[in-house]
């Protein structure tokens, strides 16, 4: 069997092509397998609509190789290759939003963030897989707002809402202020896993839009640093 097309992509073009997918350009779907170095923090294989786009330290020749049967780059088998040749786990299988570039969200100002910086596990988990990071809570401390670098420099954000908090908006609130919380221009970027309907639901509240599917490759370890 014939293995998938596989294409070579500059780190540029990886981050290009993000930026158009925020904006609803996605790449052709010609099936193909696109080739792309690392280009962050994490290694990632990324599947849009008939088409991957894979950002790791292995080169065209090694995926030619591991896709040669045929294979999905997004089957079980082949992320477990991919993670003994890089020497780490296999991450989340997740869905990826993105929120457009915009400094004029209203929901952006319906809650009030102060900085945070202390040791929550959301905000850990972040460092491993980001640059850059920031974080905030809301003033009543039921909520929190992460932001940082991710693949290919895009921005990502996440949240965490405290179970008493729940039900009340607060986390499309949330997922809306970290598209004020990003520099001018900047599309808003979020991985969340497809049996989060909560999160989803607020995600796409606040203006997100699915964009592709992901599994990212921690190169950090945990408790990385920023």
């Amino acid at each position: 069997m014939t293995g998938p097309p596989v294409h070579s992509l500059t780190g540029d073009q990886v981050t290009a092509l993000f930026s158009e997918a925020a904006r609803g350009v996605f790449p052709e779907p010609d099936f193909s397998v696109r080739i792309g170095p690392l280009c962050g923090p994490a290694a990632a294989v990324v599947a849009f609509t008939d088409c991957v786009v894979v950002a790791t330290p292995m080169g065209v020749r090694w995926w030619r190789e591991v896709l040669a049967d045929g294979a999905d780059p997004m089957h079980p088998r082949v992320l477990l290759t991919l993670a003994d040749a890089l020497g780490t786990t296999v991450g989340e299988n997740e869905a990826v939003l993105a929120a457009a570039p915009s400094r004029t969200v209203s929901l952006a100002r319906s809650v009030r963030l102060v900085p945070f910086d202390d040791g929550h596990p959301r905000v850990a988990r972040a460092r491993r897989y980001r640059d850059d990071v920031r974080a905030w809570t809301t003033v009543e401390g039921d909520g929190l707002l992460v932001v940082g670098r991710g693949l290919a420099g895009r921005w990502e954000m996440s949240m965490d809402v405290a179970p008493r908090a729940r039900t009340r908006g607060l986390g499309r609130a949330l997922a809306a202020a970290a598209r004020a919380h990003v520099p001018r221009g900047q599309a808003v970027y979020a991985q969340v896993a497809p049996g989060n309907a909560a999160s989803l639901r607020a995600l796409l509240a606040a203006g997100y839009h699915p964009v592709a599917q992901e599994v990212l490759f921690p190169l950090r370890p945990a408790g990385g640093s920023a």
